[in-house]
């Protein structure tokens, strides 16, 4: 390959990665450019665009209307004199128009330069005509081009012809001084120019205004979550304009739903730290007692047989509250049921199969169903073992508050379950209460529990879109109700 090749290889390459580098540097501006700056360019430009769109279209016509007018004169002086001077041949008729005011400039024209009449012997002139000639002035005496209109320049002035085919074979030319139209067709220039030049100032304060108003919201946005990425406060609100509900637009719609997520963040945050806190709060006596009982069995040869016994028990006990407490708290801290394990879920055989349970586990609590025929039948999507788990925590709260010997009763009906007991219920004070993580009244404190299990039986209920209430049951004692999800 010869050293041009190469050179010219080079060269391309060279252009190729510079434009190339171009494009990314032009992009990576366009990317970094502020969204508020963005949009006032893109309002300016449109609004400029249109401005100066309107403003050229209005120089254009004023500049058609103006040469019309004068046109139209030169076509009627031009028809008078073809019938003024229908028999002359071809020359100057008239000249005149060198001056601001004056008539016509005529003059014909022959097809064939042979034709052309001598110059006059008195003046100065190049040729025998006061208006330019050309070829397409010949044409239009030979009949070969149609009628004309031209601009040139008569002793510095600016003029303006028209060239017309006569009678006679040859082309009639008549000029006048366009001093006027040209004259307001440059002021007209000069004006749109200014109107055009306000145009796109007035565009460019139209468009930054356009944006500051049609962003603040979004800047708002942007602050509140900045000061909440900084602070890890939650508390704080887009301030949202005043207005009739409903009639919102976009961006305050926006500020609307980010509110709503801000809503859901705080709430999120706060059950997040109270069950930290409730947590570590219940485990923090049950671990003492580990590590007591531990430390005792660590010196097991100072303890006596029985000593041993005990500590092993209590220890093993403690070990098996504390696992149960870890694993409801891992349950509390699913949200949702995992998809892949949905299946229908028989209500009925679920039940049946709780009460035995809990009648094994129950033995002093009388536990009684009452079933409908249609309740029977009822089935929905979800995760039986779930639901299992949600009927004993009910059941074993309702035994625990029972009587010795006191009845547990349970109703399936097609829409809703109860669970009834017959102990001293619920007292108004701690009924907002009753599915709070930890929360346990003052007289069950004393009973065995970590306060978890109508928190998880409420949260498995929602996850299979039920819902679970609590309340005083008629004739004393407290009645959970479990309103089973729509078919």
């Amino acid at each position: 390959m010869s050293g041009d090749g190469i050179r010219a290889q080079t060269t391309d390459g060279t252009r190729q990665q510079t434009a190339a580098k171009d494009r990314r540097l032009s992009a990576r501006w366009r990317r970094r450019r502020p969204l508020r700056t963005r949009l006032a360019l893109a309002a300016t430009a449109a609004v400029a665009l249109v401005a100066v769109g309107i403003c050229a279209a209005a120089f254009f016509v004023i500049r058609f209307k103006l040469y019309q007018q004068l046109d139209q004169n030169l076509a009627q002086s031009a028809t008078l004199i073809a019938q003024q001077h229908e028999r002359e041949g071809p020359g100057v008729y008239t000249g005149e128009c060198r001056y601001l005011g004056a008539p016509a400039c005529v003059q014909s024209v022959p097809a064939d330069e042979a034709d052309d009449p001598a110059p006059p012997q008195d003046t100065e002139a190049a040729g025998p005509y006061l208006l330019p000639v050309s070829k397409a002035t010949r044409q239009v005496a030979a009949r070969q081009r149609p009628a004309y209109y031209t601009n040139f320049t008569l002793e510095g002035h600016p003029a303006r012809m028209y060239t017309t085919p006569s009678r006679d074979g040859t082309a009639l030319q008549v000029a006048l001084r366009a001093d006027i139209a040209d004259r307001g067709v440059h002021q007209a220039a000069a004006l749109l120019a200014l109107v055009g030049g306000a145009g796109v100032l007035l565009a460019a304060a139209a468009g930054y205004w356009v944006s500051r108003t049609a962003l603040s919201p979004v800047t708002r946005l942007t602050a509140t979550a900045e000061r909440i990425a900084a602070t890890r406060d939650a508390r704080h609100r887009i301030e949202l304009p005043p207005g009739p509900p409903g009639r919102e637009d976009e961006v305050t719609r926006l500020a609307a739903t980010f509110n709503t997520m801000l809503g859901e963040l705080e709430q999120s945050v706060t059950a997040q730290r109270r069950l930290v806190a409730d947590a570590s709060h219940e485990l923090r006596t049950p671990l003492t007692a580990l590590r007591t009982n531990a430390e005792l069995l660590a010196r097991a040869d100072r303890l006596t047989p029985t000593q041993r016994d005990r500590a092993a028990q209590a220890l093993g006990r403690q070990l098996r509250e504390v696992s149960g407490m870890v694993n409801d708290l891992i349950e509390l801290a699913r949200d949702e049921e995992p998809h892949p394990l949905l299946e229908e879920v028989r209500m009925h055989a679920l039940v049946t199969h709780a009460l035995d349970a809990a009648r094994a586990h129950w033995p002093q609590v009388v536990f009684t169903l009452d079933a409908s025929q249609d309740a029977r039948a009822v089935t929905f999507p979800g995760v039986p073992a779930r639901v299992s788990r949600l009927l004993t925590n009910l059941l074993d709260n309702a035994a625990k508050f029972s009587p010795p010997g006191g009845p547990v009763e349970v109703t399936l009906t097609e829409a809703e379950l109860t669970v009834r007991d017959h102990g001293p219920g619920i007292a108004a004070a701690d009924l907002p209460y009753v599915f709070d993580r930890f929360y346990r009244a003052e007289s069950a404190r004393a009973l065995p529990g970590s306060g978890l299990g109508l928190a998880m039986a409420r949260q498995i209920a929602r996850a299979h879109h039920a819902d679970l209430t609590a309340g005083q049951a008629p004739g004393g004692g407290a009645q959970f109700t479990l309103t089973l999800p729509a078919p």
